[in-house]
């Protein structure tokens, strides 16, 4: 479960600094378009803050990979994959203009989303120690 945290903390931290740092850029590169308005910047920012949070999740779930807290986090990346990959393929399908990450954005969501899977149902429980 380690290299999958890593890795994810990696891509995650990654696109979280960039919605942070320049949203509009990272909106053209995967919707094709910029984005408008204080309110969808900040948005934008706002999700930024949380995949930059998640990132760093990951990354300190990492030294212990086998862990309750672990197999919680990689619990939270499948929704999120899942949910990214969906709302992403939505919008390129229904989406006049997309940008060039769009597609390879939903895939990798869909890779993450199967790799998280097969580790939850692979990795062994650890006893919990209190209870």
């Amino acid at each position: 479960m380690k290299a999958l945290l890593l890795v994810t903390a990696i891509l995650e931290a990654g696109i979280g600094i960039g919605l942070l740092a320049v949203p509009s850029a990272v909106a053209q590169v995967l919707l094709g378009a910029p984005l408008e308005g204080a309110a969808t910047l900040t948005v934008a920012r706002v999700a930024g803050a949380a995949l930059l949070a998640l990132g760093i999740a990951c990354r300190l779930a990492a030294s212990d990979g086998r862990s309750c807290a672990a197999r919680g986090v990689v619990s939270a990346i499948v929704i999120y994959n899942l949910g990214a990959a969906i709302i992403l393929g939505l919008a390129g399908i229904q989406g006049s203009t997309l940008g060039i990450a769009l597609w390879p954005a939903v895939i990798l969501h869909l890779a993450m989303t199967l790799w998280c899977v097969a580790k939850l149902l692979t990795q062994p429980k650890v006893p919990d120690p209190t209870g």
